[in-house]
């Protein structure tokens, strides 16, 4: 059995995956009955290793960074870790950059973070407690470091959402800079998304016009997992629908001409393939600034796993046809190319 190179990186701390051919993670989590048929070319898929979900990918300065759900029972999920690359090949782990101990309200269900730069600053979105009504403590939080590895404090000392609006569950964050430089939330569970307008100092949120603060945006099919981008004056809302724990799970988009909508919903575009794995969704998305160039990060089951929590974080390469639709995603097992920033 061939393992793992692991390399002490010269920055920061944490380990260096380098996939080579057919390589296989000795005693490590995920299915290692599963094919890796990875070169140190590509990145490969799974990118890094262990159960991780619901993965948030940016870009910061010179370096790609993923930051994923600790994947595992929801009184085990009590801290982040985050990863990093230059070349989305080679990652480097920075461990626990989040927990519970630096966020007094928070005591489980940690998940589905999203992570916005401002002045400088990192701010990590993040979702706790999976509260089921409005008289328990949770929701949407927000926490805040000077370096995009962390480590992160609580901001607030408090969520940021932590009741039911328009029905929408509050979990599942993702935040959304438009050209103007306005931000906006997204989130939401239980078939329901919303959207608010953030202040620019992320306290909390400014108004629409018409005076509310949470505007519902859902499309035909939602259930999770918003994403928000925008492309050649379109707005693109993406989203994960069926069980998280199945087969099914999978991701759509709908388009709109502002970010509020309405939405009207083209249709699937990541979902399972019975020869490399199932339950493909709750993905981001990573755009190489100043290029015409997409990649979408997720996460999927691997074959033969009926566990869950045992899902995987990948990366594939997402298209856009002459028409601006989105091409159905291909996942494979190869994942990437490398490609400096």
């Amino acid at each position: 059995m061939t393992t793992t190179a692991f390399v002490i990186p010269l920055r920061r701390t944490g380990l260096v995956w380098a996939f080579g051919l057919s390589c296989l993670l000795a005693g490590a989590q995920p299915a290692l009955s599963q094919p890796q048929p990875a070169t140190a070319s590509k990145s490969g898929n799974p990118v890094f290793p262990g159960w991780y979900a619901d993965p948030e990918a940016k870009v910061f300065g010179h370096e790609y960074w993923i930051y994923p759900t600790t994947s595992a029972p929801y009184g085990q999920q009590t801290f982040f870790d985050a990863f990093s690359s230059p070349d989305l090949v080679h990652w480097t782990k920075h461990s626990r950059i989040l927990d519970t101990n630096g966020v007094a309200w928070a005591h489980r269900a940690m998940w589905a973070p999203a992570v916005a730069e401002r002045d400088g600053r990192y701010f990590f979105f993040f979702a706790a407690n999976d509260i089921q009504n409005d008289r328990q403590t949770g929701g949407v939080g927000v926490a805040v470091a000077d370096h995009p590895e962390g480590p992160f404090k609580d901001y607030l000392g408090k969520p940021l959402v932590g009741q039911f609006h328009h029905g929408a569950q509050p979990i599942d964050p993702f935040v959304f800079r438009d050209d103007d430089g306005q931000s906006y939330l997204t989130y939401g569970g239980w078939g329901h998304c919303n959207i608010a307008r953030l202040k620019k100092d992320f306290t909390g949120f400014e108004p629409f016009p018409d005076g509310t603060e949470f505007k519902e945006i859902t499309p035909a099919g939602y259930v999770e997992g918003s994403v928000l981008f925008r492309r050649n004056g379109k707005y693109y809302f993406m989203w994960s629908e069926g069980g998280w724990t199945g087969p099914d799970y999978s991701v759509a988009y709908a388009m709109a001409d502002s970010p509020t909508g309405p939405y009207q919903r083209i249709g699937k575009i990541l979902q399972q393939d019975p020869a490399v794995a199932t339950g493909a969704g709750h993905h981001s998305i990573i755009k190489l600034p100043g290029k015409e160039v997409y990649y979408i990060v997720y996460h999927r089951r691997p074959l033969g796993e009926t566990d869950g929590n045992h899902r995987v974080t990948c990366i594939d390469r997402m298209e856009f046809d002459d028409q601006g639709l989105i091409k159905p995603v291909k996942i494979t097992f190869e994942g990437v190319d490398p490609a400096r920033l």
